[in-house]
């Protein structure tokens, strides 16, 4: 790896054994934080769960910051979830709150002033409040219905005690909310791409439905079809390629131009579809995913540059490999 500026040596180790040493004080938080995890986290996930209306994340400073990450993992994975700044929500933002909603605040010390106010909204009108601290019992912590503890562990930087492995805990139990909320839920990657539809993201989501070609754009012979015609019905949909079908609609096989290149020899041109078809084709149910359908194409023996998308034995589509390069797949 090159590098803009030459480094001393001695620096570099010395940088290298810093950087190391936070990521083993902040992996230390963590793993005390999976040993500490208790009933309070199961009874925010079912009050989360029960609750008609969102959950609501709160916090200041670097809680905000952990907190509006977490709205946004929430949101993405189905949950409904919105941000309120802990500070803005005493200049009327308490207004996004109602009495359907759960409150979610992050705190370390559990004594934020910012938040006491909101605190005091969510006991006036009876809202669920769930606090994630390290202080159970501040002023926050005897206005929380669920309190879900962080445990006593070092701050990366001794020199200024600045958030680092709390913030990490906080982030990293944000997530474990957001996965364990999903797959109660039964959320599926189908779901996930309703949430992301741009972006590699979004395009590793699409299903086969999406983005296959159908209707007129499926090319289809029957099995006496002459191979001319064959040729003609491939060379018009443009996919190098061309299903063979009964009359009852199911796939028989596929005529490629491989097939055609393999049979020039034999009198292709007296023959039938159904003579020169390569049976048993790779197929995929269009409700699969379309990485999937590339994987199939491209990974498996033998490659094809296309494949036909089925509902039962019936085909209703077709996709393309250059279909996965249009929605930036690969």
């Amino acid at each position: 790896m090159r590098y803009p500026i030459a480094i001393d040596a001695k620096l570099q180790q010395r940088a290298l054994d810093e950087a190391r040493a936070v990521i083993g004080l902040e992996a230390k938080g963590l793993e005390a934080l999976a040993a500490t995890l208790d009933g309070a986290f199961v009874a925010l996930v079912e009050l989360i769960q029960k609750a008609p209306g969102r959950l609501i994340l709160t916090g200041v400073g670097k809680s905000a910051h952990i907190a509006r990450k977490a709205a946004a993992t929430l949101a993405s994975t189905g949950t409904p979830a919105q941000f309120v700044h802990g500070g803005d929500a005493s200049h009327g933002d308490l207004g996004m709150i109602t009495t359907s909603d759960v409150v979610l605040m992050f705190s370390k010390s559990g004594g934020t002033s910012e938040l006491e106010d909101l605190a005091n909204y969510c006991v006036r009108f009876d809202i669920p409040l769930a606090l994630v601290t390290q202080n159970p019992a501040s002023r926050l912590g005897r206005a929380a219905n669920i309190i879900v503890r962080l445990p006593e562990a070092a701050e990366a930087c001794e020199i200024t005690s600045a958030p680092t492995t709390s913030t990490a805990m906080m982030s990293a139990l944000g997530d474990a909310l957001a996965v364990v909320l999903l797959r109660n839920r039964g959320f599926k990657a189908e779901d996930f791409h309703v949430f992301h539809p741009g972006g590699t993201l979004g395009s590793a989501l699409l299903t086969v439905a999406e983005t296959m070609h159908s209707g007129e754009r499926l090319p289809l012979v029957m099995p006496g079809a002459s191979v001319a015609d064959a040729i003609l019905e491939m060379t018009s949909k443009g996919f190098g390629c061309t299903g063979v079908v009964a009359p009852d609609g199911a796939l028989l096989g596929v005529i490629t131009d491989g097939d055609l290149r393999r049979h020039m020899a034999d009198g292709m041109l007296r023959q039938t579809a159904g003579e020169i078809m390569t049976t048993r084709p790779k197929t995929i149910e269009a409700s699969a995913l379309l990485s999937e359908a590339l994987r199939r194409m491209t990974a498996e023996t033998p490659k094809v540059t296309a494949i036909f998308a089925m509902n039962g034995e019936q085909p209703v589509g077709i996709v393309h490999l250059h279909d996965c390069l249009r929605v930036g797949l690969v």
